[in-house]
C-alpha cells in the first residue's frame, strides 16, 4: 500500500489547490480574518429545553432517519391475520465510521410486533442437556462478567438488487455496534454440558416464540447474551431487555427479547428453521451460517449527484462473517481494472469496515464497484461467478430460490452518468425478490 501513498499525496494537493483557485476575493478575504467582513454570529437554540438536557437533541439541519419498509401481508382464512411489520432499513448513504448510531440501525420484525417488556420480572432460563437448569433475572445477569464486541448485524434478505435505487434499497438491512453483555459460554459452563450436547435452541418473547438453532461450538466462541447496545440498554425494536449476538452469522440467529437458552443434541426444525431461510433439515444446509466476505460503496451510489467534475472520495463499507477485512479493491471502469482502497481503521474481525479511495471524476461514465478479500482468503465473487457457484441461470439468481441460498454477497456496482447523476449499474431484470431475513 505504501507505492500509492505519494499519488495519494499529490491528489489531495491539487485538490487544495483546485479549491484555492475557485475561491472568490470576498472568500479570500475572509480566509485572511478580515474583522469587518466577519459572519455573523449563528443563533443561539434552546439549550435548556428538558429533551435537551436529559437526553440530548440532534441539530435541526440533520435530518437522517431510517427508511420505513411498510409492508403488510396477505391473509388466509385458516390462519389469523398476521400484522403489518414495523421493519426499518439503515440509510447507509448518510453514515460515517463504522458504528451505525442506534437510532438509525435497521430493525426486521417476524409478525407480532414488539413486546413491552418490564426488565424488573423478566427472566433467562437455561435448560435442557445441562447439569444444573438455571435461571437468571436481569440484576443477576449484570453482575455477572461482561464483554463488549463491536459487530456487524446482517438480515440474509441484505443483497444487490436491480431493481434498487439506493445503498438503502440494496444493503440498508445491516449495521454494526457495540454489543455488551454476558459471554454464553459463562453461562453454559455455569450450568454444565451433558455428553451429546451440540446445539442451543434460543428462544424469544415475542408472541411468535421466535426460535433459532445455533451450534454448541459457536455458542461457546463467540457468541453474547446482550443488554447493551452503543453505551445504552438495548431499545425495544432490538430486543430490550436481552438479545442473543451472534457474530457473523445471519440476523435471523440473533434472536430478540431473549427468554430461553436450551442445550440439546440437535438442531430443532421451527418455522424459522425450514420456512423462508433454510432447506428442510439444518443438519445438511451448510457447514457455516457465517456471511461471506461483502463491500459496497455507499458514496457515491444510488439516486445521487455529483455536482460537476473534479476530485472525489469514494467511501463505503466492508464486512466477513470470516473474520477481519484484509484488502478492498475499488473498479471506476466496471471491474476491467482495481486500485487499492484504504482502510480507515479499527479493522475488527466481524465488524464493519470503512474504506475510500481519492478519484477524480473526468465528467465520462464511469462504473463504480468495490471487492472484499478477508482474512481467510475468500473473495467476494461477481455476479457471474456467484450465479456459476451455485449453478444458476440469472433469471433463477434473482428468483425465489434466493431465499435459500443464504447470504447473497455478489458485487454491486454504481453507474455514473455524463450528467453525474449515479443509478444502479446492475443490469435490470424482472424476476426480483425482496426476501426479509
Amino acid at each position: 500500500m505504501s507505492d500509492t501513498q505519494p499519488s495519494r499525496r499529490r491528489f489531495l494537493k491539487k485538490s487544495a489547490a483546485v479549491a484555492g483557485l475557485v475561491a472568490s476575493p470576498p472568500a479570500l478575504a475572509l480566509a485572511a480574518g478580515s474583522a469587518s467582513a466577519a459572519a455573523p454570529a449563528p443563533a443561539v437554540v434552546d439549550n435548556n429545553s428538558l429533551e435537551s438536557v436529559l437526553y440530548g437533541r440532534r441539530s435541526r439541519f440533520v435530518t437522517t432517519t431510517r427508511e420505513i419498509e411498510g409492508r403488510s401481508h396477505s391473509t388466509s382464512p385458516r390462519t389469523r391475520p398476521v400484522p403489518q411489520r414495523p421493519s426499518a432499513r439503515t440509510p447507509l448513504a448518510e453514515l460515517v465510521g463504522m458504528i451505525t448510531p442506534t437510532s438509525l440501525h435497521f430493525t426486521t420484525q417476524h409478525y407480532y410486533g414488539i413486546p413491552d417488556i418490564n426488565p424488573d420480572e423478566h427472566t433467562l432460563m437455561v435448560e435442557g442437556m445441562v447439569d444444573r437448569p438455571l435461571v437468571f433475572t436481569m440484576d443477576e445477569l449484570r453482575r455477572l462478567p461482561f464483554v463488549s464486541r463491536i459487530c456487524f448485524l446482517e438480515c440474509v434478505g441484505n443483497r444487490p438488487n436491480p431493481r434498487a435505487t439506493t445503498v438503502t434499497g440494496t444493503h440498508g438491512r445491516m449495521g454494526c455496534s457495540e454489543w455488551t453483555g454476558v459471554p454464553l459460554s459463562v453461562l453454559l459452563q455455569e450450568a454444565g454440558l451433558k455428553n451429546g450436547a451440540h446445539w442451543i435452541i434460543a428462544e424469544a418473547s415475542d408472541g411468535g416464540r421466535h426460535t433459532k438453532s445455533v451450534p454448541l461450538a459457536k455458542a461457546l466462541d463467540d457468541v453474547l447474551v446482550a443488554y447493551g447496545q452503543n453505551g445504552e440498554p438495548v431499545r425495544p425494536d432490538l430486543g430490550f431487555p436481552l438479545r442473543l449476538v451472534v457474530p457473523g452469522f445471519e440476523g435471523v440467529y440473533n434472536v430478540k427479547w431473549l427468554r430461553r437458552i436450551k442445550v440439546v443434541d440437535q438442531p430443532y426444525l421451527s418455522f424459522q428453521e425450514h420456512s423462508r431461510f433454510l432447506t428442510p433439515n439444518p443438519k445438511t444446509q451448510r457447514d457455516s451460517y457465517d456471511f461471506g466476505p461483502s463491500s459496497v460503496i455507499t458514496r457515491p451510489s444510488g439516486s445521487q449527484q455529483l455536482p460537476e467534475p473534479g476530485p472525489y472520495v469514494i467511501t463505503g463499507l466492508a464486512w466477513s462473517g470470516g473474520g477481519a477485512v484484509h484488502r478492498v479493491e475499488v473498479s471506476t471502469d466496471g471491474g476491467q481494472t482495481y486500485q487499492e482502497a484504504e482502510l480507515a481503521g479499527p479493522v475488527l474481525p466481524k465488524a464493519h469496515t470503512r474504506f475510500y479511495l481519492p478519484w477524480r471524476w473526468n465528467g465520462e461514465e464511469a462504473v463504480l464497484q468495490s471487492r472484499c478479500l478477508d482474512e481467510k482468503g475468500q473473495l467476494q465473487p461477481t455476479e457471474a461467478e456467484y450465479a456459476r457457484y451455485w449453478n444458476l441461470t440469472r433469471g433463477q439468481l434473482y428468483g425465489t430460490i434466493q431465499s435459500q441460498l443464504g447470504h447473497c454477497n455478489w458485487l454491486q456496482p454504481w453507474k455514473v452518468g455524463p450528467d453525474g447523476k449515479v443509478t444502479n449499474g446492475l443490469a435490470p431484470t424482472d424476476v426480483v425478490v425482496d426476501v426479509h431475513g
